[in-house]
């Protein structure tokens, strides 16, 4: 058996750390030289090294945080020390930049982990990360209730759990977690999430909070049997904890036991004698937890980052790019360059796809994949006028650079490649050549990453039409295929296709038809308006990736819910009510919960369960939050969605449930992204674009290719902003069709 004590498990490990040598209050930590350092690594041991540079002193937060640490650290058998780098002696850990502002863990002369020293912001999180290091095998971490399931059936008859929810890794609930682990870690298997909706699936109540449960498995024989779960009141603390621990040791009792907390002896002789009636107290849990506003990492992104953290990637099928090797490259050879920081969870996740990318364009590819690292070429970046991360941009020779601004993926990255191979528009130099484009022919390859290919026609002297489409085109660039003809004979299609010049001619390559839009006196963004909406399919499949496009019409959504692809004649109904107009003020779409299992929460917030489907709702999420749902005893057919549509005009229909006007805030004011996005809207109310990307310009006394300037903001990501919403405002009275009112949604 283990004992309770902290001090006996004291495992020989020696804690080191890479920095600038900063002189500074750190009397506690060891100092030694790199060659006295070696000589004292015994095998079996662990050690880090933290070999100081005399340089700049840019450390001594984190030194301090560091030297705080020492000292409880040293309680676990874990030893903290610094060397310092001396000209007399070499070390491949001195003198790389890159490589002082990490912290590196050996055993004996093995390197086990390495650490960036922004994730050990402050005490709790050195100890937290050392520990959760050393206890890898100990403690394991999970994201899904699968997971969760798959180790409570493996442990029945074997062993009880200590299952823990923390928000974040590094803070002071994980710090406890693993100290307990520490000790415990070979009596009981510890499993530990970051997943608030796997904490929510076991049915707790009060989820803004770390949590701790015992589950009592070892007594459970029966496998079909759950085991029980005993949650810890108090707050996540590590001698709570460890009370806890001791008090689920003993032997389990017939009824719950009832804890109250009495403060003098008057009270427990009034209780024991019954004299008087005593109301449960309970401590405040809220002055011992910490604020929610405390700098943590982003618990999806960061985590699934940190648990990947050995996998190497291969970074040599892209080229690293320095502040002298930057413009050299741009400038011989078309390139796109991601510039990210090594220190940012976002970045790292997205250097994923990126590499990825690569190894799908290796070979192929005449574009040059790059990427700088921001956080050891801060100037390079600010010069190249990146103030987030991460970007991508395409640098090709005698044009200005193109931002991505898509979804952070390969497919959508791939695409914007693709795209950009061919000029924006492409000038069409005959009928034949017309006629090979608006087939799909004449770039056949690109059609399956663009199914709209946009052709102008114009008259040869429609000079001020042919400029605002052709800027147009050039902003529209890696978002689809563009094309422009103004040749003598632009008459022939014209007639072709019934077109009124100047007109585009949107050739839908899946349907295989080709309509026409005029567009006389229309400017550039009215232009990008048009190709945008036409983009939109008539009833599509509802992501989370595409959502927010839709919802920037600002209509109620007809959503049908299906599990799985949806019946034809479903789809033939609604794309008939399209057709003749009686949807014309909802955007009809449908979601499949097999790909986007999202829409389950969302049944059930409508709901409170999930119902059969298919289902059909109407959900107006811009002004009121009605949710309404089509009779699921009712066929879903053309005439009985007609006379429900019909009831809901005319008022004859109550919601099932109304959303609630609640306000999704930032859990820090340096995290409220929307009202930065916000307040760069009001600088330009007019401008609008596309999802895929914009355009950047050179800055004009600028004769660099390579620093530009970007003139052309990225849409606001859709909010679902609640206002008061009049049903009558929304459905018209009478006999008319819906029509969309602009002033109410």
């Amino acid at each position: 058996m283990m004992s309770s004590s902290f001090n006996i498990y004291r495992v020989g490990i020696s804690f080191v750390m890479m920095c600038i040598f900063y002189k500074s209050a750190v009397d506690s930590l060891s100092e030694l030289s790199p060659q006295k350092y070696f000589s004292t690594l015994q095998p079996g041991k662990a050690s880090l090294a933290y070999f100081c540079q005399a340089d700049s002193p840019r450390t001594s937060i984190f030194l301090e945080e560091l030297n705080e640490a020492v000292k409880p650290l040293q309680d676990f058998g874990i030893s903290v020390a610094k060397v310092n780098c001396v000209k007399e002696e070499t070390s491949r850990y001195c003198g790389k930049e890159k490589d002082l502002m990490k912290v590196y863990l050996f055993r004996g002369n093995i390197l086990l982990r390495e650490f960036p020293t922004d994730t050990l912001f402050d005490v709790n999180a050195i100890i937290a990360h050392v520990l959760f290091a050393l206890l890898f095998n100990e403690v394991k971490y999970i994201t899904t209730l699968e997971d969760l399931q798959n180790i409570e059936n493996s442990l029945k008859g074997k062993a009880n759990i200590a299952f823990s929810y923390v928000r974040a890794i590094g803070t002071p609930e994980h710090r406890a977690v693993m100290e307990a682990a520490f000790v415990y870690g070979t009596t009981y298997q510890f499993v530990l999430t970051t997943e608030i909706a796997l904490l929510e699936s076991i049915g707790t109540e009060a989820i803004e909070n770390a949590h701790f449960y015992f589950f009592h498995c070892k007594q459970v024989l029966d496998l079909t049997q759950q085991c029980r779960r005993t949650l810890m009141e108090q707050p996540l603390a590590t001698l709570n904890i460890h009370r806890f621990i001791k008090t689920m040791e003993a032997p389990l009792l017939g009824a719950p036991v009832e804890f109250l907390v009495l403060h003098d002896t008057e009270l427990i002789i009034s209780r024991v004698e019954g004299n008087t009636h005593i109301e449960e107290m309970q401590e405040d849990e809220d002055e011992d937890v910490q604020s929610p506003d405390m700098d943590i990492q982003d618990d999806e992104v960061a985590e699934t980052v940190y648990r990947h953290r050995k996998t190497q990637l291969p970074l040599e099928l892209t080229v690293e790019l320095t502040e002298e090797t930057f413009n050299a490259t741009v400038v011989a050879s078309d390139s796109i360059v991601l510039f990210y920081a090594g220190w940012q969870a976002v970045s790292m996740a997205f250097l994923q796809s990126y590499i990825d990318l690569a190894i799908k364009l290796k070979g192929t590819s005449t574009m040059l994949l790059t990427r700088v690292n921001c956080a050891d070429w801060s100037d390079l970046c600010t010069k190249q006028n990146v103030t987030e991360f991460p970007v991508v941009k395409m640098y090709k020779e005698g044009k200005h650079p193109v931002s991505y601004a898509g979804m952070l993926g390969a497919e959508d990255l791939l695409k914007f490649i693709l795209l950009n191979r061919i000029s924006c528009p492409v000038n069409i130099t005959s009928v034949q050549e017309a006629e090979e484009y608006l087939s799909g022919e004449l770039y056949k390859d690109l059609i399956p990453y663009s199914s709209v290919s946009v052709l102008g026609l114009f008259s040869p002297n429609m000079t001020t039409a042919k400029e605002d489409f052709t800027k147009a085109g050039n902003y529209l660039r890696g978002c689809v295929i563009t094309g422009i003809y103004s040749e003598e004979d632009v008459l022939i299609l014209s007639n072709k296709y019934g077109a009124t010049l100047p007109a585009l001619l949107l050739a839908r390559h899946k349907e295989g038809k080709v309509e026409s839009i005029p567009f006389a006196n229309s400017r550039v963004q009215d232009i990008v308006q048009i190709v945008t909406n036409a983009l939109l399919e008539t009833f599509p499949e509802i992501t989370v990736e595409n959502l927010p496009v839709y919802l920037r019409l600002q209509k109620p959504l007809l959503i049908l819910f299906s599990d799985g692809s949806i019946n034809p004649q479903y789809t033939k109904a609604i794309l008939t009510l399209v057709k003749e107009k009686h949807l014309d003020s909802l955007t009809p779409c449908w979601l499949n919960l097999k790909n986007t299992p999202a829409g389950r929460g969302v049944l059930q917030t409508y709901f409170n369960a999930l119902p059969p489907l298919p289902l059909i709702v109407v959900v107006n999420l811009h002004s009121g939050g009605q949710v309404f749902a089509f009779p699921s005893e009712q066929a879903i057919t053309e005439q009985n969605l007609l006379l429900w549509l019909k009831k809901l005009e005319a008022g004859l229909e109550s919601p099932i449930t109304i959303l609630p006007a609640q306000e999704w805030k930032p859990p820090l004011p340096a995290y409220d992204f929307l009202s930065m996005m916000d307040a760069a809207a009001s600088q330009h109310p007019t401008r609008k674009e596309p999802e895929c990307t914009k355009e950047t310009n050179m800055q004009k006394n600028d004769k660099k290719q390579h620093e530009d300037k970007s003139t052309i903001r990225k849409e606001p990501v859709e909010t679902l902003r609640i206002k008061h919403w009049n049903r009558s405002n929304w459905f018209k009275e009478g006999d008319k069709s819906f029509r969309h009112d602009n002033k109410e949604l």
